[in-house]
């Protein structure tokens, strides 16, 4: 990871060591929780190396460690051509529109926030709609009728994962309890794998057995306490059904991957939101989930994807409504 104060060198000898320092590279910029998070940042992760396989060329990326260093890398890749410069996180949107203003001919994209310029491309999206299936899931799979969810900083964008997930559960068991908990109110809620598990222990003593986290980093120490209770748990962002396989009962996969592979390729200014008609969102199923997911969970939750894409199902969307009902 860049160190803030020798980003400029850094950039100019990554620059050098590519194609040359004329030849404009795309940058991507991790926030809060780091790129190896196994969740959010590591799709993005992910993503700008699948563009580097495929391309055979090179990118540069920075680390955030605190929120000044939003605006100071971006700037900082901008003053050396970098392009496009892609942030990850709805934190980057208000440095970037400022930056952006300041480099008119570069392109800019950011994930998970809206920033109206020409040279921007805002990338949204739909996680209610994933989250909806993994809700139907858990409610299926639970014996005890109680469903949990951990959310990691308190906004929006989080409470938008929890209305879809109570909606499905609902969905699936009408009876169904859902009780959901946010780590805390700042960036560190995204990082505190320990304050995760001391939530999921609470909710597992309060007779819950399946847990859906979308917590970053956070989410580790709820799959560890749901491996350790032998419970189930839910992962979030990148596929995480590895993570504690057995237990983990699906990932509400959102392909942040994607959307940094394709601004990789070229940046489309104005606002793309994906969901699952897009391919932004869906649920994971793999080996590791293979025993847990059963004939009769995936034939409903693939009839209530295709219903959602035709419209039979209509998702709430905690941010548009500011309410989940």
């Amino acid at each position: 990871m860049f160190r803030l104060p020798h980003l400029t060198t850094a950039l100019t000898a990554t620059a050098l060591l590519a194609h040359g320092a004329a030849q404009a590279e795309p940058a991507v910029i991790y926030d809060m929780g780091g790129k190896f998070d196994k969740s959010f940042n590591q799709a993005g992760y992910e993503g700008a190396e699948r563009w580097k396989k495929e391309t055979g060329k090179s990118y540069i990326e920075f680390e955030i460690s605190n929120p000044a260093q939003r605006e100071q890398a971006q700037r900082r890749m901008a003053q050396r051509g970098a392009d496009p410069i892609v942030g990850i996180g709805f934190s980057q949107g208000s440095s970037m529109e400022k930056v952006a203003k300041d480099f008119p001919k570069l392109k800019f994209a950011v994930i998970d926030a809206v920033v109206k310029l020409p040279n921007v491309q805002s990338i949204l999206f739909k996680e209610q709609e994933g989250s909806f299936l993994v809700g139907m899931m858990a409610a299926m799979a639970s014996k005890t009728g109680k469903v949990g969810f951990v959310g990691g900083m308190d906004i929006p964008l989080i409470r938008r994962f929890e209305c879809g997930y109570a909606q499905g559960a609902k969905y699936a068991n009408p009876k169904v309890e859902v009780t959901g908990n946010m780590t805390g109110t700042t960036p560190t809620a995204w990082n505190d794998p320990a304050r995760g598990a001391e939530l999921a222990k609470s909710q597992f003593a309060a007779g819950v057995d399946v847990i859906f986290a979308a917590a970053g980093g956070t989410g580790i120490g709820v799959y560890q306490a749901a491996k350790d209770a032998k419970k189930l748990a839910i992962g979030v962002d990148s596929n995480q059904n590895h993570v504690q396989p057995g237990t983990m009962l699906t990932s509400m996969v959102k392909r942040v991957d994607v959307a940094v592979y394709n601004a990789f390729k070229g940046v489309t200014p104005g606002i793309t939101n994906l969901g699952l008609k897009e391919g932004g969102v869906d649920v994971a199923l793999d080996e590791h989930n293979a025993k847990l997911v059963t004939p009769e969970m995936k034939k409903r939750v693939d009839a209530a994807r295709a219903d959602i894409i035709a419209g039979k199902i209509q998702v709430i969307d905690y941010m548009a409504n500011n309410a989940c009902k």
